[in-house]
């Protein structure tokens, strides 16, 4: 199998443009993350969570409109799981800053994006682009974002029900982390299996 067929069976429509609207969205969703992360650790959650709305909403627009008007774009592929995992990582580091989370929550889910980052570079070098998102990817992120807003959510009032909230948030970031690693194990054995493929 050579580097372009496998190119082609992950991003069949993608092209090498750049100045797209959805490009723009994607970056747009970058460059809200620090404002997010800044006003959790402020505890200021109710604006985080506006802005936190409006990137959730925005992750779904900017792949309509690629779609529908034919704007799928090699950065894009790279622009979208960037924006999601910083927003993940980023917002639960503001979560420990509030000292609303354990400390190792950060260090798990850092180390797991680190490895992974690594994993994409060395199939760059061997001119393979982004892997295909795994469902248990998908669901170990939806987990960690329901995690991360039910935490936000907990700390805007305090009494028992949020309390509870804030238990549940922590249980379901924890369950959250582990697909999340089992997604990692995932993609890291589809990346052996292409390394494996180009020396073939």
């Amino acid at each position: 199998m050579t580097n372009q067929k496998v190119n082609t069976r992950y991003s069949p429509e993608a092209r090498d443009i750049y100045f797209t609207v959805p490009n723009l969205i994607s970056a747009l969703r970058i460059i809200s993350i620090p404002f997010i992360s800044v006003l959790i650790s402020k505890h200021e959650m109710i604006a985080a969570l506006a802005l936190i709305a409006i990137s959730s909403a925005s992750d779904g627009l900017d792949g309509i409109i690629a779609r529908a008007f034919n704007q799928v774009s090699k950065i894009g592929q790279i622009l979208d799981p960037i924006a999601d995992r910083l927003l993940i990582f980023c917002s639960i580091l503001a979560l420990g800053v509030a000292d609303i989370i354990p400390w190792w929550m950060l260090i798990v889910v850092g180390l797991r994006d680190l490895i992974m980052a690594i994993l994409v570079l060395i199939l760059a070098q061997h001119d393979y682009g982004p892997l295909p998102v795994h469902f248990v990817g998908k669901a170990g992120t939806a987990m960690l974002m329901i995690a991360i807003v039910a935490l936000i959510f907990a700390d805007i009032w305090s009494n028992s029900a949020t309390d509870t909230l804030h238990l549940c948030g922590l249980a379901t970031g924890t369950w959250g982390v582990g697909l999340y690693w089992l997604a990692g194990y995932i993609y890291i054995r589809q990346g052996i299996q292409l390394l494996k493929n180009d020396k073939d």
